[in-house]
C-alpha cells in the first residue's frame, strides 16, 4: 500500500506542479512520512526531489538566469546546510515531549509544525499570491535554504521571492529549479553525514519508484498542463498535509 500511495503523490505533484516551481516535496514529505520517520522521510524526499530537478534540468535548463541562481542559490547553500544540522540534532535527541495523555517528539513537532504552516499555502489564496522585491534576495536564500534543509520545504519561498525578479516564465522555472538542485545537494549530503545510511538506502524500493513517477508527472507536465495549480487539487493537499500535521503532534505516527 505505501508504494501505491508515494507512486501516486510522486506523480501527481510532479505534473501539477512542473510550472508553479515547487510543491513536490511539500506533498511528497506527508506521504514518506506515513511509513519512515520524519527525519528519514525528509532525506527520502531529497532524494527523489534532487533527482526529479535533474530530470527537469534536462528539458529546460538552457534558461537558467546565473545571476539570480548566484544572488539567491549561493545563500540558500548555507541556509540548508544549517537546517539540515539542525534536523540532525533534534532527531539524535529524540526529546519525548507529553501533550494531555500523548507522547511525542520535539522532532515531531517541529516537522508537524511546517508542514501545518506550508499547507496554508495551499489553503489561503491571500498566502499564495505573497511575492517579495529582488532586493531581499540574499536574505531569501537564506530563509528558503534553511527551511529546506530543515523539513524540505524550499520552494514557497523560492518562488515569493523570484516571482519579482524579472524573469520570464522559462527563467523562473529553470532558474528555481537550478536553486532547488544546489539547496538539495548540500542537504542530502548533510543527512548521509548525519544520519546512518543504511537506514536511508534500505528504502531505496521505495525512493526508486518515488523518482520514476516524478519524472513521468515531469514529462506529462511540461508538454500537457496549462495552468500553474488546480484549486481543488491544492485544498485536498492543505486539508490531508494538515491531517498529517496534528497525528505528528499526536505522535500518531
Amino acid at each position: 500500500m505505501e508504494y501505491l500511495i508515494v507512486i501516486l503523490v510522486a506523480f501527481g505533484a510532479s505534473m501539477l506542479t512542473f510550472f508553479s516551481g515547487f510543491g513536490l516535496g511539500t506533498m511528497l514529505t506527508p506521504a514518506f512520512i506515513l511509513f519512515l520517520p520524519p527525519e528519514l522521510a525528509v532525506a527520502a524526499t531529497a532524494i527523489v526531489h534532487f533527482l526529479n530537478n535533474l530530470f527537469k534540468l534536462s528539458l529546460i535548463g538552457k534558461h537558467i538566469d546565473w545571476k539570480v541562481v548566484a544572488k539567491f542559490g549561493l545563500p540558500a547553500i548555507g541556509g540548508a546546510y544549517v537546517g539540515a544540522r539542525l534536523l540532525a540534532l533534534m532527531a539524535d535527541a529524540d526529546q519525548v515531549v507529553h501533550i494531555a495523555s500523548m507522547e511525542t517528539t520535539v522532532l515531531n513537532i517541529v516537522i508537524g509544525l511546517m508542514i501545518f504552516v506550508f499547507a496554508l499555502f495551499e489553503l489561503m489564496p491571500r498566502l499564495k499570491e505573497i511575492q517579495l522585491p529582488p532586493k531581499w534576495l540574499i536574505p531569501g536564500g537564506v530563509l528558503s535554504g534553511f527551511f529546506g534543509g530543515l523539513s524540505g520545504h524550499q520552494g514557497a519561498l523560492r518562488s515569493a521571492f523570484l516571482i519579482k525578479a524579472g524573469l520570464s516564465k522559462e527563467a523562473f522555472i529553470a532558474s528555481g529549479v537550478m536553486i532547488a538542485c544546489l539547496i538539495d545537494s548540500i542537504r542530502i549530503t548533510t543527512y548521509f553525514s548525519s544520519f546512518d545510511p543504511q537506514l536511508i538506502t534500505s528504502s531505496w524500493k521505495l525512493i526508486l519508484l518515488a523518482t520514476l513517477s516524478a519524472f513521468i508527472g515531469a514529462f506529462i507536465g511540461k508538454r500537457l498542463l496549462k495552468k500553474v495549480t488546480i484549486d481543488a487539487l491544492q485544498t485536498m493537499v492543505g486539508v490531508l498535509m494538515m491531517i498529517v500535521a496534528i497525528l505528528l503532534f499526536g505522535g500518531l505516527i
